[in-house]
């Protein structure tokens, strides 16, 4: 952990870790955290640092906003474990489940259907969680 704090990145990661938490929720992202060891820890760090701090800590753009995009971005991609996390947080930064629909209809249009079909099967599990449907 020194060598990751001493390169100038301990209030990137701070700063990251708060707008993960707000995001993800505390929970999520602390035993997520707990969990990692030597092998992933500089990872967790990094991811933080990176994704967190650098990419969600720009206000340009609000976490509403930055929310619907990762959902058609990581939609686009396929990467379902992502997106049902990111729909979680999506809800919690104040998206609907209109606009997440609405995301999936634009998913499926430049994914491919089976990207939207996928996104569907996750959104209909969240909101069902969440008792949103």
């Amino acid at each position: 952990m020194e060598d990751f704090f001493e390169s100038g990145l301990e209030d990137l990661f701070e700063a990251g870790l708060a707008k993960r938490k707000a995001t993800l929720g505390p929970e999520y992202v602390e035993k997520n955290l707990a969990a990692a060891d030597d092998f992933s820890r500089p990872f967790q760090q990094a991811m933080t640092s990176w994704c967190w701090g650098f990419g969600w800590g720009d206000e340009t753009i609000d976490v509403k906003t930055r929310s619907m995009i990762n959902l058609a971005m990581l939609g686009v991609l396929a990467r379902a474990q992502e997106w049902e996390t990111h729909c979680r947080g999506a809800i919690r930064n104040g998206v609907s489940k209109e606009e997440i629909r609405a995301i999936i209809h634009v998913v499926a249009i430049y994914g491919g259907v089976p990207c939207g079909v996928e996104c569907f099967r996750l959104a209909r599990k969240v909101l069902t969680e969440e008792g949103l449907l």
